[in-house]
């Protein structure tokens, strides 16, 4: 479904067969005769009250000729047949909404993506010159990973939900959930890695999910890091921490996309400035996130 813009960072060939078979998940797909032309998909969460709208594909030569918006009506009439109780609609992209999209959802959060890619062998001397940078620092202790029950407990307290979820909202990847009990089932399912500049009242919180094959090179891998949080110290040594984390375990060609506030980008751009071969994969990049009436 990807065109060859796209391959690079396209997660639906390694995310296709667990959505099959994850809980709460809908898979639509659109066929001509034989041939499968379209795929789009809805994530139950917040208890069943809100839908998430994901993973919209075309194949290139049908778009642009309505398969898209007949197959979203498709996926929203059977929600409203067989989940009456859904009240919500939730989704995100990578571009800026027009004024008509706007005019149907509200603009709910925002991050800016700082995007880097290495070899494996690069990615060591990287962490070291990273390290040479935050010599100095205010915390002593230093980032500190959450235990599954640690980072349950800290992503719900009102000091996180209020002063670091951009809109409130906790945000894994591209998906958008309201950080309530009833959602950490789903967050439990993506096997992820949670770091915070302290346990106690952070002031930067992160989270990585375990890296995924890309059709970009064969040995190709992508790593997602969420980092919440304004202070800019202490969001880069949590996403240093997350590196240091992930070094022993990866290898191959690396592509590493961090989620950041928007004002904090041009910091983490600079911090990320280096001489151990890892490059800027993209330019400034941002992903809002949307929500509506169902």
């Amino acid at each position: 479904f990807s065109d060859s813009h796209n391959l690079w960072w396209d997660y639906m060939a390694a995310s296709f067969h667990s959505w099959l078979q994850e809980p709460g998940r809908l898979v639509f797909i659109a066929k001509i005769k034989d041939r499968v032309v379209a795929l789009e998909s809805a994530l139950l969460v917040d208890g069943g009250e809100t839908v998430v709208i994901q993973g919209l594909r075309v194949v290139p030569d049908l778009r642009g000729q309505g398969v898209a918006g007949a197959l979203h009506k498709h996926l929203t009439d059977y929600i409203r047949h067989h989940h009456p109780e859904v009240r919500t609609v939730r989704r995100s992209r990578g571009d800026q909404p027009s004024a008509q999209t706007l005019t149907k959802y509200r603009l709910t959060a925002e991050e800016a993506i700082v995007s880097l890619c290495c070899e494996s062998t690069n990615l060591g001397p990287f962490i070291t010159e990273l390290r040479s940078k935050l010599l100095v620092q205010t915390n002593s202790r230093g980032p500190v990973t959450l235990n599954q029950q640690q980072a349950d407990a800290l992503i719900l307290t009102d000091h996180v939900v209020s002063n670091l979820l951009p809109g409130q909202t906790m945000i894994n990847n591209w998906e958008p959930l309201k950080p309530m009990e009833a959602n950490l089932e789903v967050l439990h399912r993506r096997n992820l890695m949670w770091i915070a500049d302290r346990e106690v009242e952070p002031t930067a919180v992160s989270l990585c999910t375990p890296p995924h094959g890309l059709q970009y090179r064969q040995d190709a891998l992508r790593i997602n890091i969420n980092i919440f949080g304004q202070s800019l110290p202490s969001v880069c040594s949590v996403f240093l921490a997350q590196l240091e984390a992930l070094l022993p375990s990866l290898h191959g060609y690396l592509i590493f996309l961090i989620f950041v506030h928007p004002e904090l980008w041009p910091g983490l751009r600079q911090f990320c400035q280096n001489k151990a071969g890892v490059s800027f994969f993209k330019d400034y990049w941002e992903v809002v996130f949307l929500e509506a009436d169902f």
